[in-house]
């Protein structure tokens, strides 16, 4: 254990120390992961050839076409490779979409390679490499200037879902907006450990996980990161695509997700030409809510993080939000603070369903009122969320009970009946309330302000008689 840890940091100070000259050279954080992302999955086709094994790629286009190379050759030959196996099919087609080059400078390129080529990359343990890949995407998505943070979901958040959700071994389990695959890639480590059946694993591996994303950027990283932990090794699970016009009939019994929030960007095919059967809104969100809705199987069960804006808006929101509540059992809402995603400030949480019977009653956990968390000084932990998972009582809801009470009116966890719910016109469920009363009277409230006036004055005064005549 000591002797991998000691090769992940030491490997990890390689990776950042070529990342600062690349950045000094002007070559972006994000560039950089995905150029080494190419290089680091030649290298190991290469390794795998030279230990009897089939490799991936077609001759011509492999490690040793490009290592020997320096000078304008070496960037020519890379381009090269990355045009064919970026018209590839399969895993290598997955990895290389739309692979170009960003790192034009021979010199820079020459440095990449060279760093790769000193280890041995496919005989690592897959937890070893899996968590080197996994930590540089975690510091690409805290870098704010890249703005791959909307592309990374904390990682506290995903285990704690996937905790709750519990997915098992033999079910399918979904993320059709999946940015690098972290919830793919939690949910795999989650039911791995279910069962040693040869034939379970085997599923788990080839059969069980699928991700989509129509940024071919996060296509590649998060193909190779389910590769880096052997998952998907002949066939990527991960689709370049826009799930939002996908129309086919696939069904999962698991959806865990994090989709974008806004508009539909410019340019974008109109969803609503694609899938009449959804209300049309031009809303991300709530059409990937439909979208949800849409493939998940009888008795299936999901949890999406989702703006406040999906629990409070009228007109085709409310319509969703209504369809929603008719045909799946809204039962659990986790109410985030801010401060735990890239975009400051916004109002999320995540909603908990299955699908099949109508919403009842609604358990709600308010981690939001009194919390504060930032990315960078105070980010949010798994343990933060511990007491949501105990309360959420997953695979024995019967058993919930609640923190709130007239006793306890700050309790964080608390159920609202099914006639309570049926009664509002949203579902933003608030009722924690820490701020303190302020019981003092003007006069009070002058005299303590005097007397802290008083005390700077008499500080000023000390300080002055203390410093005579110098000069400052």
């Amino acid at each position: 254990m000591a002797q991998n840890q000691k090769s992940e940091s030491a490997l990890l100070n390689k990776v950042w120390g070529i990342a600062a000259v690349l950045a000094a050279a002007g070559v972006g954080f994000t560039d950089y992961i995905t150029q080494l992302t190419y290089i680091l999955f030649l290298k190991m086709d290469d390794e795998k050839e030279s230990l009897g094994l089939e490799s991936y790629l077609p001759e011509g286009s492999k490690w040793k076409d490009l290592c020997e190379l320096s000078g304008t050759d070496l960037v020519e030959k890379y381009e090269e490779i990355l045009k064919e196996l970026s018209e590839t099919e399969g895993l290598i087609g997955t990895i290389f979409t739309r692979a170009t080059n960003k790192i034009d400078r021979p010199v820079l390129l020459k440095k990449v390679i060279d760093m790769v080529s000193e280890d041995n990359w496919y005989m690592m343990e897959g937890d070893l490499k899996g968590a080197i890949y996994e930590d540089i995407l975690e510091r690409n998505g805290q870098d704010k200037k890249s703005g791959a943070g909307q592309y990374f979901t904390p990682r506290a958040l995903i285990s704690a879902i996937v905790d709750v959700i519990d997915p098992k071994i033999n079910e399918t389990v979904a993320d059709p907006c999946c940015g690098t695959g972290g919830f793919l890639l939690a949910a795999y480590e989650h039911m791995r450990t279910q069962s040693k059946d040869v034939e379970k694993q085997k599923f788990l591996k080839n059969n069980a996980l699928f991700g989509a994303d129509n940024t071919s950027l996060v296509v590649t990283l998060a193909s190779m990161n389910l590769y880096l932990h052997d998952i998907g090794v002949k066939k990527s699970p991960i689709k370049y695509q826009d799930s939002l016009v996908d129309t086919s009939d696939q069904l999962y019994q698991v959806v865990m997700t994090n989709p974008p929030f806004g508009t539909r960007p410019q340019g974008s095919v109109e969803v609503a030409a694609n899938r009449p059967e959804f209300v049309k809104t031009s809303d991300n969100q709530v059409n990937f809510l439909q979208h949800i809705m849409s493939i998940v199987k009888t008795g299936g069960r999901v949890g999406v993080v989702l703006p406040d804006s999906v629990l409070t808006d009228g007109g085709s929101t409310k319509q969703v939000r209504d369809k929603l509540m008719k045909d799946y059992n809204l039962h659990t809402i986790l109410r985030l603070p801010t401060g735990i995603f890239y975009a400051n400030g916004v109002k999320t949480n995540v909603l908990f369903f299955d699908k099949g019977e109508p919403t009842k009653d609604i358990w709600v956990y308010d981690y939001r009122t009194g919390v504060k968390h930032t990315m960078a000084t105070k980010p949010m932990t798994r343990a933060d969320l511990q007491e949501f998972v105990d309360c959420y009582c997953s695979g024995h809801m019967q058993d919930r009970r609640q923190t709130y009470s007239e006793e306890n009116p700050n309790g964080r966890w608390r159920r609202y009946t099914e006639e309570e719910v049926k009664a509002r016109e949203d579902l933003n469920f608030k009722w924690l309330d820490f701020t303190e009363e302020d019981n003092r009277s003007v006069n009070e409230i002058l005299t303590e302000m005097q007397q802290e006036a008083d005390g700077i004055a008499e500080v000023v005064a000390k300080l002055k008689s203390l410093l005579g005549g110098i000069k400052l």
